[in-house]
C-alpha cells in the first residue's frame, strides 16, 4: 500500500519572520503573545461539529477544547479571561487558517506529528489521546482494530486517522487492507456509521467518545486505543515566544488541577475510556 508523504515547505528566514504578525484590525503584533498583552480579542480556532470537544449549540461552541483554550488564554493574561472570537477550523483547514491569518491561534484536537511541524509552531501537547474504533453496539464482527481488515472505514478529510489502518510504518501503523470511505469530517463520518454505510469510525478515542455519549448508547467504542496523539496547541509557523507562553500556562493548569477537572467534566464516566493523568511532556518550540 501507497504511504502518503507530506512534502516539507521551507521559506527564507527572512520571510518567516515578516509572517509572524498576528492581525488586529488596523493593528499587527509580532505575536498572539504581543496581542493578548494588548487586550485585543484573539480568533481562537475549534471545531464545531465534535460532542464534548468543540460543539456549535448556542453564541459559541462548547466542549473540552474550548474550556481549555479559555483557561490558557486566561492564564496568559495574567489571570483575567481574554476576549475571544470563535471561529469553526475543521481538519481539512487548520494549516491555512493559521499561516493566512484567519485565526490566532487553535484548539482542535491537532495531534502533532512531524509533517504538520513543518507549516505549524505547537504549544502543549494539552493531553493524550489515543487512536480507537467505533461500531454499531450490534456489530459482533469487530472486536479490535485488527478486525477492520476488508471493513469500511471512514476517512475525514484533513484527519491522518484512516492511515493508521490502512499504512505501514512510519505514515501507518496496521497496515490492513480497508476500504476508506470519503467524509467532510467526523460528524458525517457518524451520519454514514449511523446509516450503515460504514463498519466502523477510527480516530482518537476522545473525540469516539463525544460521539458515543451524543449517540445514547447507539454505538460502542472498543476501548482498544493503538496509538498515542499528542493534542498541541497550534500556532503559526515561528511563533515560539506564544508557544512558550501557551507550554508555561499548560504545565500550569496541570499543577493547579484544572486540566483533571475538565477532562473529567466532559469525559468522566465514559466506559471503556482511560483519560490522562498528568501533564504530557512538551514537545518545545524550536
Amino acid at each position: 500500500m501507497s504511504i502518503r508523504r507530506i512534502g516539507a515547505a521551507v521559506g527564507a528566514a527572512g520571510l518567516l519572520v515578516a509572517g509572524l504578525a498576528a492581525c488586529g484590525g488596523d493593528k499587527t503584533y509580532a505575536s498572539v503573545s504581543d496581542k493578548v498583552a494588548d487586550g485585543a480579542t484573539i480568533v481562537v480556532g475549534t471545531k464545531w461539529d465534535q460532542p464534548s470537544l468543540g460543539l456549535k449549540k448556542g453564541a459559541e461552541p462548547e466542549g473540552f477544547d474550548v474550556d481549555v483554550a479559555k483557561a490558557v488564554l486566561k492564564e496568559m493574561n495574567g489571570g483575567k479571561d481574554a476576549a475571544i472570537e470563535w471561529k469553526e477550523s475543521a481538519s481539512s483547514n487548520r494549516e491555512p487558517f493559521l499561516a493566512n491569518g484567519t485565526v490566532d491561534i487553535i484548539f482542535a484536537t491537532y495531534s502533532i506529528t512531524n509533517a504538520r511541524k513543518e507549516k505549524v509552531t505547537f504549544g502543549g501537547p494539552y493531553v493524550i489521546a489515543h487512536q480507537d474504533v467505533m461500531v454499531r453496539k450490534d456489530d459482533t464482527s469487530i472486536a479490535s482494530p485488527q478486525d477492520l481488515k476488508g471493513k469500511r472505514i471512514c476517512k475525514a478529510a484533513g484527519s491522518n486517522s484512516y492511515k493508521r489502518i490502512t499504512d505501514p510504518p512510519p505514515d501507518g501503523e496496521l497496515d490492513l487492507d480497508a476500504t476508506t470511505v470519503d467524509a467532510a469530517n467526523y460528524s458525517e463520518c457518524v451520519q454514514k456509521l449511523t446509516g450503515s454505510n460504514l463498519d466502523a469510525v477510527t480516530t482518537d478515542d476522545l473525540i469516539l467518545a463525544g460521539f458515543a455519549k451524543q449517540a445514547g448508547g447507539n454505538f460502542k467504542v472498543l476501548g482498544q486505543g493503538f496509538t498515542d496523539e499528542k493534542y498541541g496547541i497550534g500556532l503559526k509557523k515561528g511563533d515560539t515566544k506564544t508557544c512558550e507562553a501557551v507550554n508555561a500556562a499548560v504545565k500550569k493548569l496541570w499543577d493547579n488541577g484544572t486540566m483533571k477537572q475538565l477532562l473529567d467534566k466532559w469525559f468522566g464516566g465514559i466506559e471503556g475510556l482511560k483519560l490522562s493523568e498528568s501533564a504530557p511532556p512538551a514537545e518545545g518550540c524550536a
